[in-house]
């Protein structure tokens, strides 16, 4: 499993769809699995299911990631999990940290435009 969280500024509508778009784009086997939305008393939050075929594992990958917005104050907790060849351990994590890097990218992409 791998993990990446960051508080942020900037506009939750915008973020989300730029998240969105570069994920189904950075991978012709990436795809939308599921999606929920909340909002109340100012707040709103997001969830996002993805998944995409790991070359490197032979199987699918997943990246759950949650956005949640208070006016231009944003939180992002991303976490990438599946492609481990272990039965007990998990000997190779290499399709989660992948998935959750080109994320990552975005995001720090985003947040140093602004």
């Amino acid at each position: 499993m791998a993990k990446y969280q960051i508080n942020l500024r900037g506009d939750f509508d915008e973020l989300l769809e730029r998240v969105n778009d570069e994920i189904l784009s950075g991978s012709i086997t990436a795809s939308f699995e599921d999606g929920s939305d909340w909002q109340g008393g100012g707040v709103r939050c997001a969830v996002r299911v993805y998944e995409r075929y790991s070359v490197s594992g032979g199987n699918r990958v997943s990246l759950n990631l949650t956005l949640v917005g208070n006016g231009d104050e944003l939180f992002v907790s991303a976490i990438a999990s599946g492609g481990s060849q272990g039965m007990f351990w998990k000997i190779n994590t290499f399709g989660e940290e992948s998935f959750l890097d080109g994320l990552v990218d975005v995001i720090e992409g985003y947040r140093r435009q602004l």
